[in-house]
């Protein structure tokens, strides 16, 4: 194997372990997989919901559990959501 071929590698590499690590976020000691829990807004355009207001709304009024909002507030209180489907009761 030729350096170039071995840059190249090693590269390819760092970029792999780079985009995974970018995946987690570890909070007190917790790992949170970013694919797992999202922003209002990224929560709103998955499940097609009209805006981050109804998710606001479906926090605030419990439709979305406690247990299932985190705010994070290493990263200016950043609220995320579980990426669950969630319906509210009629």
């Amino acid at each position: 194997m030729d350096i170039h071929s071995e840059i190249q590698a090693a590269l390819a590499e760092s970029r792999a372990a780079r985009q995974e690590a970018e995946n987690y976020l570890i909070l007190n000691g917790e790992t949170v997989n970013l694919a797992e829990w999202v922003t209002a807004k990224e929560y709103a355009r998955r499940f097609d919901i009209e805006s981050t207001n109804v998710v606001t709304n479906w926090i605030r009024r419990g439709v979305i559990p406690p247990e299932n909002v985190r705010i994070i507030h290493e990263l200016n209180d950043i609220r995320l959501i579980k990426a669950i489907p969630y319906k509210e009761s009629a």
